[in-house]
């Protein structure tokens, strides 16, 4: 009489540890990534009301061949007003300096700090400087301080 060995079928139960212990160390390595992305896709609302600033600023220094005197940058016709809380943009500034111009975003902190202070801001800005042929040359900047925007949250062109 021949007695035959079934052989078992299935995973035992080191290699299934072994399994969620690598998904594991996967899932807290690309976690942090993650939440990283998803700010600096908000942030892009942001680098949005900047873009068409500057799409302003440029079209009135073709118009008439410099930035305005006074300073103030009223006469570029932005919308600077505060927004809204639960938006990413709180506000918009300008400031002329001849010859350049700097357009600020103030943003929300609650963007990437859920436990800060509703209407807490930090700031990126946009600087322009204004050449003789009345051409635009455009660099992001934050100075990393506090008030500052972290540059790891800034889109790739501004970290750079």
């Amino acid at each position: 009489m021949n007695i035959q060995k079934k052989a078992q079928k299935g995973f035992t139960l080191i290699e299934l540890m072994i399994v969620i212990a690598i998904v594991g160390i996967l899932a807290a390595i690309a976690l942090p990534a993650y939440q990283d992305y998803i700010v600096r896709a908000k942030m892009s609302e942001a680098m949005v009301s900047l873009a068409e600033a500057k799409t302003t600023v440029a079209e009135y220094v073709a118009a008439n061949g410099g930035l305005p005197a006074d300073g103030a940058g009223t006469q570029f016709g932005i919308n600077t007003a505060v927004r809204a809380t639960g938006t990413t943009v709180r506000s918009l500034s300008i400031t002329v300096a001849t010859p350049s111009v700097s357009i600020q975003a103030n943003v929300y902190e609650s963007v990437w700090n859920s436990s800060a202070d509703a209407t807490a801001t930090a700031a990126f800005k946009l600087t322009g400087t204004v050449a003789s042929d009345s051409t635009i040359t455009w660099a992001c900047s934050t100075s990393g301080a506090s008030g500052w925007v972290d540059k790891k949250y800034l889109p790739a062109n501004c970290r750079g």
